[in-house]
């Protein structure tokens, strides 16, 4: 069943994928207009006996002293071995334009041998950009996202208890020095080159301004000119053409899974005329060794014969079934489902008409 919803849903795709207008912002990336990743590394406390065992991971109690003498706890020459620390890796990206006292969200990841990090609390860590700079402090209560239970002879462990997330659990100390208004040109970069989404977007952008401000400079690529739009500042210009409509052109593409079994086609997957037989061969063998002893009182050894069972089956072949020529995606899914063959077989079939030649389109295999 699980395979005949794919295959009504690959045959409904012509009249579902259909091309609808974009918008300009879901198709490029502004240059310039970008995040930046943050790191950091800290102490979450508060676990109920699933933290690190200090005898592993002995950076735990270094960081815990360090912090505690910060405190004005003098630890020096103390022995403890608590088991409610761990520590983590603190992660975030500082979205463009971020402000100081604004929040970001930030994943925590355990690097020693804590079992959980669920109900524990990150203690403040800086969080440093590539440049060694200080741009976020993070805290806060974490979010694990599994659930972990051990007894004496058993474990059970559902999703990922050592990573988790803190909502809003750090605050933009430090902003980056990007000032927007006083740049005079942008280049707009395609998240999926192609010239003619490209030339698209540049008869848009020019169209909406009433004149020359946008010239296409490869598939990947459309630079624009500030200020030839004749707007109040860079911002208003790309206020107005980022939600701009444009209807974008995609390779043919088929994307196959092997792990899962999964394959997935656009609409404009076309396939020559090309003949297609599939059939099964399965080879069984099975050992049953057979015990020979000796008589009773009488001399000899027992041994072990060793018996062999071979049986060849073939399955009955599904036939031959012809493509004819320019077949389109629904005509190619529906005409290999009548072969009833399974999802695994389906790809194989696919790998063999893409090396005769008659797949036109971009095969991908995962």
């Amino acid at each position: 069943m699980r395979w005949l919803s794919l295959v009504l849903t690959l045959l409904l795709w012509p009249s579902l994928l259909l091309a609808a207008p974009i918008r300009i912002k879901d198709l490029v990336e502004f240059d310039g207009v970008r995040g930046n990743d943050l790191v950091g590394y800290g102490l979450v406390v508060g676990l109920n006996g699933t933290g690190d065992g200090i005898r592993n991971a002995p950076f735990t109690e270094e960081i815990m002293a360090n912090l505690l003498e910060r405190l004005g706890v003098n630890v020096t020459g103390e022995q403890f071995r608590p088991k409610n620390v761990a520590a983590v890796f603190v992660t975030a990206s500082l979205p463009p334009f971020a402000r100081s006292g604004g929040r970001i969200d930030v994943t925590v990841s355990a690097i020693g041998d804590a079992k959980s990090l669920l109900g524990g609390t990150l203690i403040m860590t800086p969080l440093n950009g590539a440049d060694g700079q200080i741009y976020a402090v993070a805290q806060g209560t974490i979010i694990a996202g599994g659930v972990s239970a051990e007894g004496d002879a058993a474990r059970v462990v559902q999703g990922v208890p050592t990573a988790g997330v803190i909502p809003a659990g750090a605050r933009v100390e430090r902003e980056v020095e990007f000032d927007f208004s006083t740049i005079s040109s942008l280049r707009l970069a395609l998240r999926q080159p192609d010239f003619t989404t490209a030339s698209r977007i540049e008869s848009a952008i020019n169209r909406e301004f009433g004149r020359q401000v946008a010239t296409m400079t490869d598939a990947g690529t459309v630079s624009l000119d500030l200020d030839r739009t004749r707007a109040r500042s860079p911002a208003h210009a790309m206020g107005r053409l980022e939600n701009l409509l444009v209807e974008p052109e995609t390779k043919a593409r088929v994307v196959v899974d092997q792990r899962s079994g999964t394959i997935v086609m656009g609409s404009d997957v076309r396939i020559s005329q090309v003949a297609v037989a599939q059939g099964n061969l399965t080879l069984r063998v099975e050992e049953a060794p057979m015990v020979v002893q000796p008589n009773p009182f009488a001399e000899g050894e027992t041994v072990v014969v060793p018996r062999t069972n071979a049986e060849l089956e073939k399955a009955p072949g599904t036939g031959l079934a012809e493509l004819s020529d320019s077949t389109s995606l629904s005509d190619v899914v529906a005409g290999l489902n009548a072969l009833g063959v399974a999802p695994h077989d389906m790809i194989d079939i696919l790998k063999s008409i893409n090396a005769a030649g008659a797949l036109h389109a971009e095969f991908l295999v995962q």
